[in-house]
């Protein structure tokens, strides 16, 4: 079992973590530790690697239904799968969870370690704002709002179209300096530094990660761009409190 763990100054009552392809049960190409259940891997190896997963966290994971949208759901008290790409939680005990494999995977808690949120930011969703969404569904003070960025496709690898790079830069000007020219007609885009602009923009200036390549870390994690059949991971956070009874 491998875990990345965020290495921010989130208080001691938040616990996040974001698993690797290592340490599961799934057959190749999901090899071995895939948590998606919509990616045609067997699905009692899914629930045996969910088994795993849930063994490190004090409950069941509040699963979404990824659409590459901007809906944050509300997971204290969700009992079943959402349409949604954020996920925002106030209770203790209630883990708030994303799947990615390439897409950017972003972690948020508050400085008072009261409220806890996870988004999943593809360029589309990035750029429709799924992060400001997640900051506002805090209701709190957006500078005191500590993200964290996951593991996701990086700038030597994510290379997009003209289109891509026109949709950030008219509604964020800045957003140029996150693209360089690549093969005719495309740009590599560093969806790190697109984050951080949206989020600085929203008022959340407190921004740690950032710098890990699903697409060249083969052995570490999924990557949808480099390998098109493949599983995913999950990049989970909540709030710890007593055992639940």
């Amino acid at each position: 079992m491998q875990f990345i763990h965020p290495d921010w100054p989130a208080p001691a009552n938040v616990r996040a973590l974001a698993t690797t392809r290592k340490g599961g049960t799934s057959p190749p190409p999901y090899d071995s530790f895939n948590l998606g259940d919509h990616v045609g891997d067997d699905p009692a190896a899914v629930a045996d690697n969910r088994e795993i997963l849930r063994a490190f966290l004090p409950a069941e994971p509040k699963w979404l239904k990824q659409v590459h949208g901007t809906a944050v759901a509300r997971a204290d008290g969700l009992s079943a799968p959402v349409e949604a790409d954020a996920v925002i939680a106030f209770q203790t005990n209630t883990v708030c969870a994303v799947l990615t494999a390439d897409c950017l995977p972003v972690l948020f808690c508050d400085r008072q370690g009261t409220r806890v949120a996870a988004a999943h930011a593809g360029w589309r969703g990035l750029a429709a704002g799924v992060l400001e969404a997640s900051v506002a569904a805090m209701q709190c003070d957006p500078a005191e709002i500590l993200a964290w960025l996951g593991p996701a496709i990086g700038p030597q690898a994510f290379e997009v179209g003209e289109e891509v790079r026109d949709t950030f830069v008219r509604d964020l000007p800045a957003a140029a300096a996150a693209f360089v020219p690549g093969q005719p007609g495309k740009w590599l885009a560093d969806i790190y530094e697109l984050a951080r602009l949206r989020l600085a923009r929203a008022g959340v200036h407190q921004v740690f990660g950032g710098g890990l390549c699903t697409y060249r870390d083969a052995e570490r994690f999924y990557s949808f761009r480099r390998d098109k059949t493949t599983g995913r991971m999950a990049s989970l956070i909540w709030l710890q409190g007593p055992a639940p009874a």
